[in-house]
């Protein structure tokens, strides 16, 4: 491969790196184990790739620009209006529609991974509305973010075999730019200051060359001889560990063609979507179907060289204003998320692809029987906390699985020493969290509680089913002794937030453990120790959580008892917002985590939002509590959260809208989109509809607690 070691770029290293827009349009993947690559669309444009994990983001994003020459510059990510569909139903591919705000050009993308390589492939056609096609300038313009990051990164204008590309390098991560026509002009340089965005805004055509841009935030141009082939052509991006690699995986994808890579694609992917149940019978009418665009965001954020790990979500949340010292985002596994995702695919029938995820948790438990609050694919912890439902949560999964036949009794004996180790160490770490479910509190928090009492009554009867019924006494007991104590430790009275609501008591999101109170009912002010500056710091006893609907969903309480219907009365008076598309729930109240006021990122301080995935769990709750219109109703709100692409976001903005900033009330705010898990919780309750029951509700808390108390 010849280079050019002439002409650097100047301006190195280029400003400070930083991610791009969370707020996601599509995502996808080949459904095969031979094309490692990922990709996000967004305004139009390609944004981060993942390559060779789907928790290694390797570029930016990916846009063109076009120019006259003269005076009239465009940017496609800001100077379009962009509609964006999937090539087939429940298939991830997508059909680009950007059309210039000033109604001079269109261009239409077609956007997949090659199932046969590591290659992202955009079939492009570049029309023009105003004028021919000799009076524009059409150019590429990508930005590397090799291996989670975005310095350090070097450029330059090469080519394989004869083929002129462009080429990026960082460590072991290589990429390589191909066309399909020729380049007219190449160029590397350094973000902000030699880049070819600074380039052609200011000279509206591309004046510099530059041939190397080692060790910096960079981005590669290069222009496109569009009348070559009447505006019609395919850019290829390959990748590899050595440059070679992906000039060899980029030209290849070029002679197979387009057409060929799509067909194999849609025909894996319908396949697939085929195998499932036919739970969008339960939908209200919608362009698309959310059910199919859910079963495949949670089949795509599965990993391909780890088996059965799922990320939490192919973003970063409020990127634009995230550096490298982001490298996880929320392409990091969280076990949680993992098995709400995979409670999603065993509602919609995926139980082979399950069985994949309960082997990838039987590999990164840590030898003394918890998972890391989250971790990257090959199992290292990401952060250090330990949350004990993280640690229930797969106990439950497997159960799940056995009762929807995904996996046989006597596959049982397989998973019986993940499921005592996990088992154990709640029964001597529990019932205290470290951290809620949220990743913030520690102390006694319902969603926690509930997780683990179901799991020890689940772990009973597996120990029973493996000869160990002292074992099962010793997990029974314990459960009823904790469930027994649930009111005692989290459910407050006579506190003048129960006089102003009119209520007798509720339960708090979390009551933190304190030396002087472990023994005592958790009555009045419990001061909440240890915060971080700018967190909430009111008493715990004043702050609630749609968390205590936990307890129902997981057959602790019934959906009738007084305590419970107190909650939701607190809940509802303090956290929900009625949107233009329905009711939504905050996390709890004094949230911190979301945008500013103004519309500012979170930046370790802000307000937190309303999240979807609140009104699916309140559907449940509305379900398990025998009213199912109204839960029907909630399935039609949660659609409507979701994105003109279908995907469902973290949060949604909550206040009047900013136009400027791209927040609408009641639409996706900044945070992270998609969110694998509200996408799980919509395919559950699509399932629980259909059923007449909460999908994932355990038979074993049911039956002691409340049909034989």
């Amino acid at each position: 491969m010849a280079t050019s070691t002439n002409d650097q770029a100047p301006g190195s290293p280029g400003i400070p790196a930083r991610w791009t827009s969370s707020n996601k349009s599509g995502i996808g993947t080949a459904l095969n184990n031979t094309s490692h690559v990922w990709f996000t669309v967004s305004h139009g444009i390609l944004n981060e790739v993942y390559y060779p994990r789907v928790d290694l983001a390797c570029i930016r994003d990916f846009e063109l620009l076009v120019s006259d020459g003269k005076d009239f510059f465009s940017e496609e990510k800001r100077n379009t209006h962009s509609r964006s569909n999937m090539l087939a139903d429940g298939v991830p591919a997508y059909h680009l529609t950007n059309t210039c705000t000033q109604e001079r050009f269109r261009i239409e993308k077609d956007i997949l991974a090659d199932p046969q390589r590591d290659v992202i492939l955009q079939s492009i056609k570049f029309n023009p509305l105003k004028g021919d096609l000799k009076d524009y300038h059409l150019y590429a313009l990508l930005a590397p973010h090799l291996g989670n990051q975005g310095g350090n990164n070097s450029g330059w204008v090469g080519e394989y075999k004869g083929v002129p590309m462009i080429f990026a390098q960082r460590d072991d991560f290589s990429l390589a730019l191909a066309s399909s026509i020729p380049w007219l002009k190449r160029s590397v340089g350094y973000v902000g200051f030699s880049d070819g965005w600074q380039d052609i805004s200011q000279h509206k055509t591309m004046e510099w060359e530059y041939q190397n841009a080692p060790n910096g935030n960079i981005a590669l141009t290069g222009e496109l001889d569009i009348s070559a082939t009447a505006g019609n052509f395919v850019l290829s991006l390959g990748f590899g560990i050595t440059p070679e690699e992906a000039g060899q995986r980029a030209l290849a994808s070029l002679q197979d063609g387009f057409d060929f890579a799509r067909e194999q694609y849609v025909h894996q992917w319908k396949n697939w979507q085929q195998s499932l149940k036919g739970l969008d019978t339960a939908e209200t009418k919608s362009p698309q179907s959310l059910y199919r665009v859910s079963t495949a965001v949670l089949r795509t954020h599965e990993a391909k060289r780890f088996p059965g790990g799922l990320i939490a979500s192919l973003s970063i949340p409020w990127g634009s204003s995230k550096g490298d010292d982001d490298l996880g985002g929320y392409h990091v596994a969280w076990p949680r998320d993992l098995v709400e995702s995979a409670g999603g695919l065993l509602a919609a029938g995926a139980g082979q692809d399950v069985r994949r995820v309960l082997n990838y948790l039987q590999v990164t438990q840590e030898a003394d029987g918890h998972w890391p609050q989250n971790m990257w694919l090959d199992g290292r912890p990401y952060w250090n906390g330990v949350q004990m439902d993280e640690t229930a949560l797969p106990i439950l999964l497997v159960n799940l699985a056995q009762r929807e036949k995904a996996i046989h009794n006597k596959e049982i004996v397989r998973y019986w020493p993940m499921i005592f180790n996990a088992a154990n160490f709640l029964l001597h770490h529990g019932p205290v969290t470290q951290q809620d479910r949220w990743e913030e509190d520690s102390g006694y928090s319902p969603f926690t509680l509930a997780t683990e009492i179901a799991a020890l009554l689940t772990a009973a009867d597996f120990a029973e089913q493996a000869g160990l019924p002292n074992k099962a006494k010793e997990y029974r007991v314990t459960a009823d002794s904790w469930n027994d104590s649930i009111e005692q430790w989290i459910y407050v009275t006579d506190t003048d937030l129960a006089k102003q609501i009119g209520v007798e008591g509720y339960y708090v999101r979390v009551a933190p453990i304190d030396e002087a109170e472990a023994s005592s009912p958790a009555k009045g002010y419990v001061p909440i120790k240890n915060r971080a500056p700018g967190e909430n710091t009111a008493p715990a006893s004043q702050i609630v959580s749609p968390d205590a609907l936990a307890l129902v969903r997981f057959g602790l309480r019934a959906a009738d008892d007084p305590r419970i219907i107190n909650t939701i009365k607190v809940i509802d008076s303090l956290l929900e917002v009625k949107t233009p598309y329905g009711p939504a729930w905050h996390r709890y109240n004094h949230d911190g985590y979301g945008e500013h006021e103004n519309g500012d990122p979170f930046d370790g301080t802000g307000i937190g939002r309303a999240w979807p995935l609140l009104t699916g769990e309140r559907a449940h709750y509305e379900l398990a509590a025998g009213h199912k219109k109204t839960a029907m109703s909630l399935l039609h709100t949660m659609s409507q959260f979701s994105s003109e692409g279908g995907l469902l976001p973290e949060q949604i903005w909550d206040s009047e809208d900013i136009p400027e900033l791209e927040l609408f009330f009641g639409k996706p705010s900044g945070s992270a989109m998609p969110l694998v898990w509200a996408h799980a919780e919509y395919v559950k309750l699509l399932r629980s509809l259909i059923d007449g029951k909460v999908f994932d509700t355990p038979e074993q808390t049911v039956q002691r607690y409340l049909r034989k108390p």
